[in-house]
């Protein structure tokens, strides 16, 4: 059985596969382009995948005995999963409980960076404007006392539920279902809408579907308080940049922090011009502990399919 692995995975994981299979391997982070991947998947039984690979019908097409996909990563997204399905192709993907804890991790991190302007502050700092200690310069805000929105409360969501309770915050959710057992520990539930009104920062943690495409637009940005911070490390997709840039030009809004974005890897050069944005290159779960335990989930799902059994995180 033959694999193309189209990003530099862990040494010890890729001795693993390469001790059961025949691989192709691009042993580097730079992407293959498409054309390149179309040209390599043609002869392979396996795919090992990042989420930055678009796996469409024209790949999929191209990979004439593709049996299995294996997605680096929790989510599939990039994967035309009908396509797939079609051609009687597995697709899997790589959940690991590291994942959340360091994409919470990130997530509060942008929320301090924002708050207290923390970027904006060394950046003066090493520009030469320290001058002296002052009572009004480069003021942010506390968190303590400040109500937090977390629109999504799945694993990364109660994670960074548990950090902002630590920093004494209200917290307030949005979730498809009710999650009582995180309301007795002090959440409240409320409407989409009601928390975009109520929250002093709003962060997203909600998987991508076509139906959430733009969820925080142009209306929304409209709800929030004049101060509020609007933090993404879910999906691009999720968010409406143009109408991000217009709040944020119209002071509709203080701050955002983003660590995905709506066309990755592009990004707004307009937000990045703006001193009260924080933009990462999407590195939520960038800890040596999840990209392991996710490279190791990938690892088991080829090794179950081999044996002939029902990959464990088949999700098709």
């Amino acid at each position: 059985m033959k694999i193309l692995i189209t990003c530099k995975i862990f040494d010890d994981l890729y001795k693993k596969l390469e001790e059961n299979f025949e691989i192709d391997y691009n042993n580097s982070n730079t992407p293959l382009k498409k054309e390149e991947i179309i040209a390599r998947i043609k002869d392979v039984d396996g795919l090992i995948c990042p989420l930055s690979d678009k796996i469409d019908k024209e790949i999929i097409s191209a990979g004439k005995n593709l049996k299995i996909i294996a997605n680096y990563g929790a989510g599939f997204d990039n994967i035309d999963l009908e396509e797939a399905s079609k051609n009687n192709i597995i697709v899997t993907n790589a959940p690991a409980p590291s994942s959340a804890v360091s994409t919470a991790e990130l997530t509060f991190s942008l929320i301090l960076l924002t708050s207290r302007r923390l970027l904006e502050a060394n950046k003066d700092l090493k520009g030469g404007n320290f001058k002296a200690w002052m009572p009004s310069y480069m003021l942010g805000q506390e968190l303590k006392g400040k109500t937090l929105g977390i629109i999504g409360l799945g694993n990364i969501g109660k994670n960074l539920a548990k950090r902002a309770l630590a920093f004494e915050m209200n917290v307030l959710y949005y979730s498809r279902n009710r999650k009582k057992d995180f309301e007795d520990l002090g959440l409240k539930y409320m409407e989409k809408e009601d928390l975009i009104k109520e929250a002093d920062i709003i962060s997203l943690h909600t998987a991508y579907s076509k139906e959430l495409h733009h969820m925080i637009s142009d209306a929304e940005f409209k709800l929030m308080k004049k101060d509020a911070i609007l933090i993404n490390a879910a999906r691009g997709p999720l968010l409406d940049e143009a109408a991000l840039i217009k709040a944020l030009k119209n002071k509709e809004i203080k701050a955002a922090g983003l660590d995905v974005y709506e066309f990755e890897p592009k990004f707004s050069q307009e937000l990045a011009m703006m001193e009260n944005v924080i933009l990462l290159p999407h590195i939520g779960n960038a800890t040596i502990e999840a990209r392991y335990e996710m490279g190791r989930a990938v690892v088991d799902n080829l090794l179950d399919f081999k044996a002939g059994k029902k990959p464990r995180n088949s999700v098709n």
